[in-house]
């Protein structure tokens, strides 16, 4: 563990000498102003009423509600019945402090059922310094609650009308790491730069943790994991390149993230031991925006490490595949036709699920290794700020439900299920 955080603050080292280098060698220019000083009084007069002035300051929000019916699984609650677990309410705001510096922030309330946990939480809060800023680059670096911008929709998952669906692709979003996943307490650098010829690039490195709540930990191991879980870093880089007057941009991200869980035991029941978990995650991504047309798809592996946990001496180290393809058509200015077909694979040496199933003496079914997903939906907006949203999901496989470590069988009696959502978003 020592190791690989000593590892990984040399990678953030590296990172930042060779963003610094690259600061170093771009042309800047000062310009002299021809103008005569001003009054000191009245210049800091200037920058208060700048500070202070309301149009630095912009405030937006959205409330969502919906209903969703999942039959066979235990995606939103365990009973399978009509529900009404689809609201998200969020507040969001941005202040600029000066040309360079801004704060930014975002506070939500969700309630998803069995998706993620329900309540408030703040998604963001962080400041921004811009500290290049030429024609050509563009330098920030921000500390605080971070947002992760390094996946196709990670940063734009946590508002219900940025997303292109109601509920995003579980093979890459899942939904039961959704807090995890959000963003940080930490810090990050951006760097960007636009080339006539080439087109624009856009660099990202951040470096933190998030907290991870008693109910969250239930979601992601067990109802039965009574102890402490806690992530302790999350190291995270992304590439994104859109070429010179193309309407094609192209990604990749890298994730490195170690978590520990500390057993209850002996003061209290617990059914599992102290465990280290490490994890990797790989993308490669694409879009288009066309006029009438969109596609989307991302490509990922990811690999999962766990020692202890069921008892002392155990350890796996499985290796996951996942991709989804999508495909958006503008049918008319106020209607928008969405399909997306994803599919995921727990083991990629087990595709069918079947070593899953021989592992655990058949405790857990073959079907819990793999998650094959078909959807279509609807968008139409009424007005600028008001739209509604359908979509129906045909799904394979039980891959990709909560909870993940210890699946639950019990319930999750279906190999496959299906689910329709309907959602109605207000954003100002």
């Amino acid at each position: 563990m020592l190791s690989k955080l000593k590892t990984s603050a040399a990678i953030i080292q590296g990172a930042f000498l060779l963003v610094l280098l690259t600061l170093m060698s771009m042309p800047l220019y000062a310009q002299e102003s021809t103008k005569p000083k001003e009054n000191t009084v009245d210049l800091e007069a200037s920058n208060n009423q700048e500070f202070f002035d309301t149009d630095n300051l912009q405030l937006h929000g959205f409330v969502a509600l919906g209903v969703i019916d999942v039959n066979g699984s235990d995606f939103v609650n365990d009973d399978g019945s009509l529900s009404t677990e689809l609201t998200e309410v969020g507040l969001n705001a941005s202040w600029q402090l000066s040309s360079q510096f801004r704060l930014a922030g975002q506070v939500v309330y969700l309630d998803g059922g069995n998706r993620y946990e329900k309540g408030v939480r703040v998604d963001y809060a962080l400041i921004d310094w811009s500290a290049i800023a030429t024609e050509n680059w563009q330098l920030n670096i921000y500390a605080g609650r971070s947002k992760n911008n390094h996946w196709l929709y990670s940063s734009t998952r946590t508002v219900p009308f940025a997303r292109p669906s109601i509920i995003l692709p579980q093979s890459v979003y899942f939904d039961g790491f959704r807090d995890i996943a959000v963003g940080h307490d930490g810090a990050g650098v951006k760097l960007s730069h636009s080339n006539d010829d080439y087109g624009n690039f856009d660099f990202n490195l951040t470096y933190g943790r998030s907290p991870i709540s008693d109910e969250q930990a239930m979601n992601l191991l067990s109802e039965f994991a009574t102890g402490n879980a806690k992530q302790e870093f999350d190291l995270q880089t992304s590439f994104y390149w859109q070429p010179a007057f193309s309407q094609w941009r192209f990604g990749l991200s890298l994730l490195d993230s170690d978590f520990t869980y500390q057993s209850a035991k002996p003061e209290k029941p617990d059914a599992f031991f102290d465990a280290e978990f490490s994890f990797q995650f790989y993308t490669l991504n694409a879009l288009y925006e066309g006029e009438f047309w969109e596609f989307s798809g991302e490509v990922y592996q990811s690999r999962f490490k766990t020692t202890g946990f069921y008892f002392p001496q155990f350890h796996s180290d499985n290796i996951a595949q996942g991709y989804y393809f999508q495909t958006r058509y503008k049918i008319t200015s106020d209607l928008t036709f969405l399909a997306r077909y994803e599919d995921f694979y727990l083991n990629k040496e087990d595709k069918d699920g079947k070593k899953l199933e021989e592992e655990s003496m058949g405790l857990i079914p073959a079907y819990f290794g793999y998650h094959k997903d078909t959807t279509l939906g609807l968008t139409y907006d009424f007005t600028s700020n008001l739209s509604l949203r359908l979509e129906y999901h045909w799904v394979h496989g039980a891959g990709r439900l909560t909870p993940v470590v210890v699946p639950n069988p019990r319930i999750n009696d279906s190999e496959d299920w299906q689910l329709w959502a309907a959602q109605l978003m207000y954003w100002f």
